[in-house]
This record gives C-alpha cells, structure tokens and sequence, in this order.
C-alpha cells in the first residue's frame, strides 16, 4: 500500500501543489506576533494581517503577497527550522519535527472545513490590521491559540 506523499516524502522533495496543499488554511501564521526580547518568547495577538480575509482564512493577494507585506515570509524546506514561532499545529511545522498531520487537517479529513469545525482556525476570531491602531496591537494578545483537545496527534 502506498503512502501519502506527506508521509512518504520530506518537505524538500515535495513538488509545489504537494508543498501548498499542506497548508490547511488556519490563518494562524497571517497573525501579528510579539517576540518577548529578554525571553524570546512569541505571543500572538488577533490582528491580521490587512491581506487575509478574516472570514474565510483566504489570503487576498497570495501571489505577490510578499511584494506588498515586506516583512510576510515565504516557507521553505530551507527556512522552516528558523520559524519556530509558526504555530504548533502547523502541517509544515508538524511534519518537519518528525509529527504526522492531524485528524482535522484537510489532507486527512478529506474536508477544507475540518480545520474550522476543529477550533484551529482563525476563521471569526480575528480583526484586520487596518483596522487597529499601530500603538495598539500589544495590546490584543491573545490565549485562545492552545490546542483544542485531542488535536495533538
């Protein structure tokens, strides 16, 4: 029998449709992030950014995404191991630390709304960075990103 490519190939051997079909459209990397300079450690916040359509987890602009948000990051096999701050349920973050994809992930359920229906998501639960001041992002961290149960595996 054979195994699903996530399963049988690393990340660097993935083709491009294999690579983004990995993405399960949680929106979660789309967050603002503040990294505590003494501790390193990253809180997020529930300001996305101005190109992520917050009701759908859809990036409005994927294709030059980069070119209009400097600071986006484009993942690679090369650039993974440098993001630790990308969620931990995250399939490409899942995957690179030797962890089999989730139940709830798309490739998995065979269904893109399981990734919602599971509280993965982002989906609702976010505002878009134009509409919040600057000065106050710090202000809207967030503790709702923890793993719903049973979502670990």
């Amino acid at each position: 029998m054979n195994k699903p490519f996530w399963e049988s190939k690393s990340l660097s051997q993935m083709n491009p449709s294999e690579w983004e079909s990995l993405c399960d459209r949680c929106g979660r990397c789309c967050l603002h992030k503040l990294e505590n300079e003494d501790t390193h450690e990253v809180h997020y916040t529930d300001v996305a950014c101005r190109l992520l359509q917050v009701n759908d987890c859809r990036c409005t602009h994927y294709a030059t995404r980069l070119k209009l948000v400097p600071d986006c990051i484009a993942l690679t096999p090369n650039n993974l191991e440098n993001l630790k701050w990308m969620p931990i349920t995250c399939a490409y973050r899942r995957i690179s630390e030797g962890r089999s994809l989730a139940k709830w992930h798309p490739l998995i359920s065979g269904n893109p709304e399981s990734v919602h229906r599971a509280g993965i998501s982002v989906r609702g639960r976010c505002v878009s960075e134009s509409s919040v001041k600057k000065e106050d992002i710090q202000e809207r961290v967030i503790h709702w990103l923890r793993l719903p149960r049973n979502t670990s595996k």
